[in-house]
């Protein structure tokens, strides 16, 4: 029986182009970097050196630790004392990257629907973020951090999606088994590899990504009512 809902975020809860995000993302922590002396290719450079780290964790540190770690690498032990202006970026900077995403009241209905049926709601994006990122981007979704017992963050977990591990360490951090969990995703290689770890899967189609060309009609699939329908057909 299912007592989990994990969602991811990016192109699942929260409408968007990742690459037209990216992109504006990376233009917009540049320009704001720059002011301390990071030169943004360099930065950039150094950012996806540090999100590779983190995909590769092994889960003996946090993803937060294993990516200043390599991001040090660069650019010197000074990154520590730089953590909170990367930090005020997100509090202050990070709202501008709302204009290059959608919204769909569906997520929130959808959300909803579930708290009051009972399930435990996590937010799985995958945790290359620090919290604060993580909730923003929920909000400009239009879902309540508040309705959901963990949200998984870079401060907070040990490994990144697609390790099957990263959906292990939800379940056991909610209490429940993998078995009882169901991933909800729009990405057939990042939250389609839950199922390597026994966890139930729902592809949502409305932003798919599937760069290997799976064939997606082994997935359970749709939109949010579709979502619905499965979930209850699972009871």
């Amino acid at each position: 029986m299912i007592k989990a809902i994990l969602f991811d975020l990016d192109g699942t809860l929260l409408p968007m182009r990742q690459d037209e995000f990216t992109t504006a993302y990376f233009e917009s922590l540049s320009k704001k970097l720059a002011w301390y002396g990071y030169e943004p290719h360099r930065l950039i450079g150094g950012i996806w050196q540090g999100t590779k780290a983190m995909v590769k964790n092994d889960g003996k540190q946090t993803n937060e630790q294993v990516f200043w770690k390599e991001f040090a690498v660069l650019f010197g032990d000074k990154v520590y004392d730089d953590i909170d202006k990367f930090n005020a970026f997100y509090e202050n900077d990070f709202d501008s990257l709302k204009s290059y995403c959608g919204y769909n009241e569906q997520a929130n209905n959808t959300v909803q629907t579930l708290k009051k049926k009972g399930y435990t709601l996590v937010l799985a994006s995958n945790p290359v973020f620090p919290i604060v990122a993580q909730k923003k981007r929920m909000q400009w979704a239009g879902v309540n951090p508040d309705d959901f017992a963990l949200i998984t963050a870079y401060e907070n977990s040990c490994y990144c999606k697609p390790n099957p591990l990263y959906f292990k360490e939800i379940a056991e951090k909610i209490g429940v088994e993998p078995s009882e969990c169901l991933m909800v995703g729009n990405d057939t290689t990042e939250d389609a590899a839950a199922k390597l770890m026994g966890v139930d899967f729902f592809l949502l189609t409305n932003c798919l990504l599937n760069k290997e060309r799976k064939d997606i009609s082994k997935y359970p699939r749709g939109n949010f009512t579709q979502l619905l329908d499965y979930i209850e057909n699972l009871s």
